[in-house]
């Protein structure tokens, strides 16, 4: 008898049967409030109508087709629909499946363009689990160990993390673009430097939203050296940072995005956008795909943008993510460390929020914040952990969450809280 792998661990006990909205249903018809779109996924909700009817419709008409071997309207489609939405200059579209492919097509898209060998990342990135993805990714321990060695070619530098450093978030920055300075004169000099890959919220890493001077930082350094500046919008995209992109709320300027998770609602679909002149660089073959750019996922994802605009997801966003921020902070007021665990940060962008433990020296409490996570499960809200050390509790509702259901979850967490801490 077949079984799932032993190393597949579930956040939550719970047997999903259904999904609606907001929630999700086990096989015994219990409601759990879903703070989790299936990490950052189930963009407008579990379900929507409009996008089961799209997906629904193309399924009975043609479910593959090809995309080097023959072409489809909903791809095309799709493609001139995410042209009114993306950053200004980034006309050209390659699809893929998973955030992770797309990541290392954007990093090979940006070693061909730029004939350099080297990509920076920075602390605590999240852009993927296979070997080239991985090699850029720094969250926790747990994405590169055992399978080595990496991929080389790759240097990390600071990202402006004021909690973790202890600074206020100007002095943070300051090291940060320091240090970015220092990396180039003695790690990998600018002539052999491709590509800055950055989230504009560190999303394994924490929920730990960039800045305005460190992404303008970024963007002066690439233009004076000739590097491109590679935005992963993986989990910010999509209206989940209450602005369409996340690097909207910084002023930022991209020469690549990277997109995936919220784009077609559940159905596996990424892509990375940039300007033709760029795109064009790319070598003969070097892109390509047997499942990319999908006839039923391009459709869903079609829905996906019309919903979105719409039902004016965006702006929902946007305002139930200060509702939760601010109940997020009086539930971390309440069980401020003092002399034990509790809450030492709540930080984030629209509905993508986190709630990071400590003990009462400050270090980062992993096992408090599952017990937190584990006590919402027991009540009925899902909920996942992120950072290094597991000690991030993160909140990523449907973008169709309602005011109602964000104190729904605020309760369930408070309560949650004070019994983890107990």
């Amino acid at each position: 008898m077949a079984t799932l792998s032993p190393v597949l661990k579930q956040a939550t006990p719970v047997l999903a049967a259904r999904g609606e909205g907001v929630y999700v249903y086990d096989e015994a018809g219990r409601a759990h409030l879903d703070f989790t779109a299936g990490i950052g996924v189930t963009s407008t909700g579990h379900c929507h109508p409009r996008v089961v009817e799209a997906a629904q419709r193309q399924v009975a008409t043609l479910v593959h087709g090809q995309y080097t071997t023959v072409m489809h309207r909903p791809l095309l489609t799709l493609t001139e629909r995410l042209g009114e939405v993306l950053p200004a200059g980034l006309d050209s579209l390659f699809y893929v499946n998973s955030g992770s492919e797309a990541v290392e097509a954007a990093m090979r898209l940006a070693r061909q363009a730029t004939g350099r060998p080297n990509i920076v990342v920075f602390q605590g990135s999240f852009h993927g689990r296979t070997i080239g993805a991985a090699s850029l990714t720094t969250s926790a321990s747990k994405y590169r160990s055992g399978f080595g060695p990496l991929m080389p070619g790759v240097a990390i530098a600071p990202f402006p993390n004021a909690f973790h450093y202890g600074w206020d978030e100007e002095t943070a920055t300051r090291f940060a673009l320091r240090e970015l300075d220092q990396l180039l004169a003695t790690v990998s000099a600018p002539a052999d430097t491709a590509a800055f890959f950055v989230e504009p919220v560190l999303g394994e890493g924490g929920y730990v939203p960039a800045n305005t001077a460190f992404l303008r930082g970024l963007r002066e350094r690439a233009d004076r050296h000739g590097i491109l500046l590679v935005l992963d919008e993986v989990q910010t995209g999509f209206g989940r940072t209450g602005m369409f992109w996340g690097h909207e709320h910084f002023a930022g300027r991209p020469d690549i995005v990277v997109t995936a998770k919220g784009l077609a609602s559940g159905f596996p679909l990424s892509a990375i956008a940039a300007p033709t002149a760029l795109m064009e660089k790319a070598w003969p073959g070097s892109q390509g795909g047997t499942y990319g750019g999908n006839a039923v996922a391009c459709a869903a994802a079609i829905a996906t943008l019309d919903v979105i605009q719409d039902e004016k997801l965006v702006e929902n966003a946007a305002g139930r993510g200060k509702e939760l921020l601010a109940g997020l902070r009086e539930v971390a007021a309440r069980h401020a460390p003092a002399s034990g665990p509790g809450i030492g940060d709540v930080r984030g962008l629209g509905l993508m929020a986190g709630s990071e433990f400590v003990t009462a020296d400050g270090e980062p409490d992993g096992s408090t914040a599952a017990a937190a996570q584990a006590a919402a499960s027991r009540r009925g809200l899902l909920l996942l952990t992120c950072g290094a050390q597991g000690q991030v509790v993160r909140m990523i509702p449907p973008l169709v969450v309602t005011a109602e259901q964000v104190r729904e979850g605020l309760a369930l967490w408070g309560d949650a809280v004070a019994d983890a801490l107990s």
